[in-house]
């Protein structure tokens, strides 16, 4: 009997990402896990004068002192009271120190590979979308993706 061989030069392999998928309203946003480096529940945050409407204020955690910022604010929507869902994520990138998101809960890590996200079109009439990256189709649910970089370094 002649051992059959199979070649799989041909088939294109796909790139694999992982999300934190969190709510904002009724919204779902995606964030590269790369960035993640931690998710804590609500603490104590110090106020910070004068700084941007978005910005609550500091937290110690383990001795760092860490920027917060509320991404319901960030993207212009209303502050709605605090729940216990609410999640402070912690964001580090090469360029920067950590800063925390505030979000109103995170629900699971998804994985979407190249086929299942698509580039946005800047629409200069949303406010957010100057931060959202991509669209990922996970089942029949889209996920926003967060642009990271854009979201922690704006000038303002």
């Amino acid at each position: 009997m002649e051992e059959q061989k199979f070649s799989l030069e041909g088939e294109k392999k796909l790139e694999v990402t992982q999300f934190i998928v969190t709510k904002i309203g009724n919204e779902q946003y995606g964030i590269q896990i790369k960035y993640v480096d931690n998710i804590i529940r609500m603490m104590k945050i110090t106020r910070v004068p004068k700084a941007p409407h978005y910005y609550k204020g500091v937290i110690n955690l383990r001795g760092e002192i860490i920027p917060v910022i509320s991404l319901r604010l960030k993207f212009g929507l209303e502050e709605i009271p605090e729940t216990k869902d609410f999640r402070i994520i912690i964001i580090k990138t090469d360029k920067s120190n950590s800063v925390g998101i505030i979000v109103d809960s995170v629900s699971e890590v998804v994985s979407l590979d190249e086929e299942h996200v698509e580039k946005t079109t800047v629409d200069s009439n949303d406010s957010r979308m100057q931060y959202i990256a991509m669209i990922g189709k996970y089942g029949e649910t889209l996920i926003s993706i967060v642009n990271v970089e854009s979201l922690i370094t704006e000038k303002e």
